[in-house]
């Protein structure tokens, strides 16, 4: 059973129709129920849904069928020992399943397909997997598009730029592609332009009735509001932050979104911040709208400016406007009345960016809950404004010097923000913020003190005052903050100290205080059983001690010099410690603890920009450290064995190094970046390793030796690792096992007749700098197949400056995506921009083919001599490669593409043989 998710219109029956017509061979029976939700909702329409079934699978139309149970036993009866395939498009109900389809009323070898919008029941069903369906990128888009408007594959000469800006706006959805293609076709340039611009403005009724199902089948008007609040005012806002707000308007937010997230009408970004189809932030705006579209003062939600600023100007608000948004800029001089917002008494979202009220506050509706006023104007918050029900204040960039002259009871505020509010000098009272949960104090460069009630707060998690340059302590009151887990101190230069029961916090996560004074961390530190994160970068301490005489002395109490390193105790209590930053810290030898094996949960280790020659042999017991960062480390001549977990070593620019540890074990090892370590000659076990490192910064090693780069070189080469970056490191002579070779920044070659598939291009550049490049370069590797017409270009990245002069390598291997043949003329480009010269280009191609039913890689070499391309195989090694079971490889698209092709013409979809063969490939097997 497999399920196919996406939002409405985005390719879902499609793709089923596809499928079904191209793998119900060898099967006993299939059937296509189409519109399975609405067919449900017509008197007997399960029952007729039942009948089809049975119909499409004996092959008959005598099926008549009395009640739904009598359907199910009748199904059950007759087609369990047929082994069939079924396809239910468009389910949103599991009673509409239990009536016509389950997993165990089929025959062994049955496939049941159900497309749908709502990820939670395809859940229940514990489908075996889940295909969800993406947009299409934009040159598909365009495609496709160009087929509706143009009858063509590509738009007419005058149409081009407008035919973009109509692809940008549907956002890869095919439905909109069509509709709208359809829609323009045989219009002139004018009526285009016309017509975009009422879509900015109105969306397109088609396709906001297709997306609008969604919507419709929300169980509940909190989910339904939930929806519309997010699509007018807070896409692109943190998840969190926004389900505090909704909360406290009663939405019940984290179902709400949890349910919105299953029917597929929003997203989550992995930086946690709300994404949605710029379609379905149109359609949920339209509904805002529909009932009153020319009359914005009845609106529940105003996000757009022109309206918004309408409103206050000429006091059209009404009692229905619960959410505004008003932007102007920071040199922006309007004065709006704050008696506009009178008859605004259900607002509860208000943003009021530099925006200048003049008369009393009181107008100011007392339901409101979420207030974002960036650039507030004055000095405190007037006495006559009493919002008991705020749960997030956001002031920033504001005039204040306090927050209020009488300080206001304010029991829901969850969220205080007055971050670069320049003038502040002090906290508001706290004891009137009881259940504050953050306070946000960053770049308040005028504050003194923290008001000592803040001890007093059960549920704060986070305090940040970050560049609070003024903020010399905190109060005592301020440790017995036992729900505290984050705390933010980086650039409070003038903070000395931290009090002795820091370690009382019991809380704490997360401990950034980078760039401060201060001199002594407390030994109660090592409390901090929950501790993980610990940054102290740039804290340099006396330029005449190093790190025992500071840190590593304050978390391990000492009677005398000699005790220096008794502090196995002391890193034992840092059990869950997994960061630990100390870069610029002024560390010699002396000031890193020879048993550093104690913090066992330590992944990453920043040690950059210090001072130490050496580092202790107890760092390979760190056990599940992965990135360790050496970058800078000028006096630093030798690096220890290394912990087998390591992932990432960076010591560019240690340009005292001569010695590296054995690398061959260290079998998780993807990225080593040596830049300008100029008295390295090898690297033990780097070209004895069991899989190759995907990506290796070598540039300005000059002192490398030949016999170290060529083994290193040709086994890398003969592994064909296809990556974003590849092999650097100085030199400038292609190896002439290379097959194709020309100097300059492009060679030409024509793809040969070899039995295998092509699958990889593998590319060795010399290149050399015009000027010192202080950081890494970005350019481009393009692959431009003359045959087809087509461009795949990749970035390709140097592995971090400053960027050495002199001649240098770069070796990389380049999964194809696009299919280049044999016969096909190809050349190859790189680009690096007028700062680097490409000196010489030279490309050989590995293949794939299929061994005993298994696919392998060939990094083969074409050679001009017949007899040397018969012995290929006996020169070349092999890399088995493993394949998702759900996925057809990127390798077959060839093959399969043309019968695709000719399966979606006859079908009269042809997005679906663009969609599916560029991109995620689906496999039915």
């Amino acid at each position: 059973m497999v399920g196919i998710l996406g939002m409405g219109g985005i390719g879902k029956t499609t793709i089923a129709k596809a499928i079904y017509n191209h793998f119900f061979h060898g099967l006993e029976g299939k059937s296509y129920l189409a519109n399975v939700r609405e067919t449900s909702k017509e008197p007997r329409g399960q029952i007729h849904l039942q009948e089809q079934l049975l119909s499409d699978v004996l092959k008959t139309s005598e099926i008549k069928i009395s009640s739904v149970d009598r359907g199910i036993n009748m199904i059950k009866e007759r087609l369990c020992n047929k082994a069939i395939l079924v396809i239910l498009d468009d389910v949103d109900q599991m009673e509409q399943l239990n009536a016509i389809c389950r997993r165990d009323w089929f025959g062994l070898g049955s496939r049941i397909i159900i497309t749908t919008r709502d990820e939670h029941l395809l859940k229940e069903l514990e489908v075996d997997s889940v295909y969800r369906v993406t947009a299409m990128n934009d040159i598909d888009s365009l495609e496709l598009f160009s087929w509706h408007a143009f009858r063509n594959s590509y738009p007419f000469e005058d149409y081009t730029d407008l035919s973009k800006s109509v692809v940008a706006y549907c956002g890869g959805l095919p439905l909109a592609l069509e509709v709208l293609g359809s829609f323009l076709f045989s219009m002139s340039t004018l009526e285009w332009k016309s017509a975009l611009d009422k879509l900015k403005r109105i969306p397109h009724e088609q396709i906001q009735n297709k997306l609008r199902i969604s919507f419709d089948g929300l169980s509940d008007n909190t989910e339904k509001d939930i929806f519309l609040d997010i699509s007018c005012f807070f896409i692109g806002k943190d998840i969190d932050y926004v389900a505090k707000i909704l909360d406290g308007c009663g939405l019940f937010a984290k179902i709400g979104i949890s349910v919105l997230i299953q029917r597929c009408l929003l997203k989550v970004s992995e930086t946690n911040e709300f994404t949605m189809h710029d379609l379905l932030r149109d359609m949920g705006r339209e509904i805002v709208r529909e009932k009153h579209p020319n009359e914005p003062g009845k609106w529940s939600r105003l996000w757009q400016h022109e309206d918004a600023f309408d409103i206050l100007t000429k006091h059209e608000g009404t009692n229905a406007v619960e959410g505004l948004i008003l932007e102007l800029t920071s040199l922006s001089k309007m004065n709006f009345n704050s008696e506009a917002f009178i008859m605004m008494q259900r607002l509860r979202l208000l943003k009021l960016d530099h925006v200048r009220l003049t008369g009393d506050y009181k107008y100011l509706s007392k339901e409101l809950r979420w207030l974002c006023w960036h650039g507030f104007p004055l000095k405190f918050l007037p006495n006559d404004f009493y919002p008991r029900n705020l749960v997030v204040i956001d002031l920033q960039y504001s005039n204040l010097k306090k927050v209020w002259e009488s300080p206001k009871l304010l029991e829901k505020m969850k969220i205080l923000n007055l971050s670069h509010s320049h003038y502040l000098s002090q906290t508001p009272d706290f004891s009137k913020l009881p259940n504050l949960e953050q306070l946000i104090l960053e770049d308040c460069t005028s504050l003194l003190e923290v008001h000592h009630s803040i001890g007093d707060l059960s549920n704060l998690v986070l305090v940040n005052l970050k560049d609070c340059k003024c903020l010399k302590s905190l109060p005592r009151s301020f440790y017995k903050l036992k729900s505290l887990e984050t705390l933010i101190l980086s650039g409070c230069s003038k903070m000395h100290n931290l009090a002795d029961n820091l370690g009382e916090m019991e809380s704490l996560t997360t401990l950034l205080a980078d760039r401060t004074a201060i001199r002594q961390v407390p030994f109660s530190i090592v409390q901090l059983k929950n501790l993980k994160y610990l940054s102290l970068c740039g804290c340099k301490g006396s330029p005449s001690k190093s790190l025992p005489s500071l840190f590593w002395s304050w978390i391990s109490p000492r009677k005398s010099p000699k005790s220096v390193n008794l502090l196995p105790a002391a890193l034992q209590g840092l059990n869950s410690l997994t960061h630990l930053c100390l870069w610029d810290y002024n560390l010699l030898d002396d000031g890193i603890p020879t048993d550093l094996w104690n913090l066992c949960s330590l992944k990453i280790l920043d040690l950059r920009c210090n001072s130490f020659e050496s580092l202790s042999t107890s760092l390979g017991g760190l056990s599940r450290l992965q990135d360790l960062r050496l970058d800078r480390c000028r006096k630093l001549k030798s690096i220890p064995n290394l912990p087998t977990s390591l992932i990432f070593l960076d010591a560019r620019h240690c340009t005292a190094l001569e010695r590296m540890p054995d690398l061959s074990k260290l079998s998780n090892m993807n990225g080593l970046y040596l830049t300008n370590c100029h008295k390295l000659v090898e690297i033990p076990g780097l070209d004895k390793r069991s899989n190759p490192i995907v990506s290796v910064g070598m540039e300005g090693c000059m002192n490398l030796t030949h016999t170290f780069k060529q083994s290193f070189l040709q086994e890398w080469v003969m592994r064909g690792v296809g990556s974003v970056f590849g092999i650097f490191l100085p030199g400038n002579n292609i190896p002439n096992w290379f097959t194709y070779q020309c100097e300059g920044p492009s060679v030409h070659f024509e793809v040969p007749t070899v039995d295998p598939l092509l699958k990889e291009f593998g590319v060795y550049v010399v290149y050399a700098s015009r000027v010192q490049v202080l950081s890494s370069y970005k350019g481009s590797m393009s692959f431009i197949n003359h045959t087809k017409n087509t461009i795949l270009t990749n970035l390709a990245t140097t592995s971090g400056g400053p960027f050495p002069l002199g001649d240098h390598l770069l070796l990389r291997n380049i999964v194809l995506t696009n299919d280049f043949e044999h016969g096909d003329e190809v050349e190859v480009l790189v680009d690096w921009g007028p700062k680097i010269i490409v000196k010489k280009i030279g490309v050989y191609l590995v293949y794939e083919r299929v061994v005993d039913g298994k696919d392998e890689d060939h990094p083969i070499v074409v050679s001009d001599d017949e007899d040397d391309n018969n012995n290929i195989e006996n020169r070349c090694s092999f890399k088995r490669k493993m394949r998702s079971p759900n996925m057809i490889d990127d390798s077959q698209t060839s093959m399969k593409e043309k019968k695709l092709k000719k399966l979606a013409t006859e079908e009269n979809d042809y997005y679906f043989y663009s969609f599916v063969t560029r991109s995620q490939k689906f496999q039915f097997e």
